[in-house]
């Protein structure tokens, strides 16, 4: 398999894919306005300002700003990849 990404807003899919990597639902801590603020994928060491939030609150915010999640199953070389980002379904 190569290193193409794939876009998904399934809560599933995207909860499967963090789990498998030993991610969490995050935060960037200090950012919104009433709100969690910019939604992140954690990863174990790689902390970074951001903080742990709920898969309810963060599915919240995913679904209520329309966002995608855009991620790598394998590198390259077909190791598990923790590329991922969250997209505005306009950015596409």
């Amino acid at each position: 398999m190569g290193s193409s990404s794939k876009i998904t807003s399934d809560h599933q899919e995207i909860r499967r894919w963090v789990e498998e990597r030993d991610g969490q639902p995050a935060h960037i801590a200090g950012t919104g306005d009433g709100d969690i603020g910019i939604l992140r994928i954690a990863f174990e060491n790689e902390n970074g300002g951001l903080e742990p939030v709920s898969w309810d609150n963060f599915f919240h915010k995913f679904d209520k700003e329309g966002l995608q999640f855009l991620y790598q199953e394998q590198t390259a070389d077909g190791k598990p990849s923790r590329f991922n980002k969250i997209i505005s379904k306009q950015q596409l």
